[in-house]
C-alpha cells in the first residue's frame, strides 16, 4: 500500500506543502496514541479551564491543541496557526508561507463514552505583503490549498484533500505509518440518511422544521421514501459518515441564544469539511450561499451548515427559497 508522503508527493504537492501536512500527521498519530491509551494515559476528563467559546475544555483538548500548535510553530514553512482552542492567532518564529487553522479535538464531549472524536484542519497561504495579525486568515474557504481531518475511531483515518481528490488513509498501528485505503472519496448524489440533533428541533427556523418534518413522514410523505436518521455528537465522525455512504449532516441556526445562534466555526471546522464535501462531489451552504465563498468577519465565527450529498443539499435549499433568512 502507497504511504501518506509518496502519495502526496506522486500529486506534486509541493515540498513545503508536504512538510506541513507531514508535521500534522506526526501530531495526529501522537494525539491517537494518548487517545486509545484512554484512562491509562491519564488524559480523560475536564479541566477547570474553558475555552474562548467559553466550554470548558476537556483534559485530551488541552494535551491535542499544545501538540499541533507546538509542532506547527517549529515547522520553517508555517507563519501562524490559529486553533479554536486559543484567544488570538499564534506567530511562528519561522517566515513561512502558510498559515493553519484547527480544531484539535471535535466531538470531545465523546471522550469519556469512548465515542468518536477527530481533529479538523484547514491550511491557507499568507497572503503577500499582509503583517501577522487575525486578518490573515479571514479568506474565503475556496482559497484553502488542503484540508482534512484525523478521525480516531476503531481505526485512526486521515481524510485529506490538496486541491484534487479526497484520499482516505488508515493509520498501521505495526509500522506506525498511514497507508493509503481508498484512492478517491466519492459522496453519492442521492440518499435517504440525515443527521442532525433532533432534540433541537422545536428552535430551529421554518425552513428547516418544515424539511425535516417531510423527511420524518417517510413514504407515506411529500419526498415519498424513507430516511433513517444518525447523530454521533461529532461533526467530524457525523462527516466520515457522509464521506464513506452518503447522507446529509446539518447544524441549523437555533433561536435559544440570539447572541450565539450558530454552534460550528467557520474558519476551524465548516470550511474544511465544505472543501472536502465539495472535492468529493457533494455540496456544502448555509441554506442560502455557498459555504466556501463566506469570508470570515473574524476567526472564531460561526455559521449555519446544510452538507451533502449533492441532490439532498439542493433539495434542503428548496425549502429555504421559500422563507426569508432568520438573521
Amino acid at each position: 500500500m502507497k504511504r501518506l508522503l509518496p502519495t502526496l508527493r506522486a500529486d506534486q504537492t509541493s515540498e513545503s506543502l508536504v512538510s506541513v501536512i507531514n508535521t500534522i500527521q506526526i501530531a495526529a498519530k501522537e494525539i491517537s496514541f494518548r487517545l486509545h491509551q484512554g484512562a491509562l494515559a491519564g488524559v480523560l476528563g475536564s479541566s477547570l479551564d474553558e475555552n474562548i467559546q467559553g466550554e470548558t475544555q476537556k483534559k485530551l483538548d488541552i494535551v491535542s491543541n499544545q501538540l499541533l500548535k507546538t509542532l506547527l510553530l517549529e515547522s520553517p514553512n508555517v507563519h501562524a496557526v490559529a486553533s479554536e482552542e486559543e484567544d488570538s492567532i499564534v506567530e511562528s518564529p519561522n517566515s513561512g508561507h502558510y498559515l493553519v487553522a484547527f480544531d484539535p479535538l471535535d466531538g470531545s464531549s465523546n471522550i469519556d463514552i469512548n465515542g468518536g472524536v477527530g481533529t479538523i484542519f484547514s491550511i491557507l497561504r499568507k497572503p503577500e505583503g499582509e503583517q501577522t495579525s487575525e486578518n490573515m486568515f479571514l479568506q474565503p474557504g475556496k482559497a484553502q490549498i488542503a484540508a482534512g481531518y484525523v478521525l480516531y475511531g476503531p481505526s485512526t483515518m486521515l481524510v485529506m484533500t490538496t486541491g484534487k481528490a479526497v484520499r482516505i488513509y488508515t493509520l498501521d498501528q505495526t509500522v506506525g505509518e498511514f497507508l493509503l485505503t481508498h484512492e478517491k472519496a466519492e459522496i453519492p448524489r442521492d440518499t435517504k440518511e440525515f443527521a442532525i440533533n433532533m432534540s433541537n428541533r422545536r428552535h430551529w427556523a421554518d425552513p428547516i422544521q418544515a424539511y425535516i418534518s417531510d423527511l420524518l413522514d417517510g413514504e407515506e410523505g411529500p419526498r415519498g421514501k424513507n430516511f433513517n436518521m444518525r447523530w454521533n455528537a461529532a461533526m467530524v465522525s457525523d462527516v466520515h459518515r457522509v464521506m464513506s455512504r452518503g447522507g446529509l449532516f446539518t447544524y441549523p441556526w437555533d433561536a435559544r441564544k440570539p447572541e450565539k445562534p450558530f454552534k460550528l466555526r467557520l474558519l476551524y471546522e465548516v470550511a474544511p469539511m465544505s472543501m472536502l464535501v465539495e472535492k468529493a462531489g457533494g455540496k456544502a451552504t448555509d441554506g442560502y450561499n455557498r459555504l466556501m465563498d463566506i469570508v470570515p468577519e473574524h476567526i472564531h465565527q460561526r455559521v449555519p451548515v446544510i452538507m451533502g450529498s449533492a441532490n439532498e443539499v439542493d433539495m434542503c435549499m428548496e425549502y429555504h427559497k421559500q422563507h426569508p433568512k432568520p438573521y
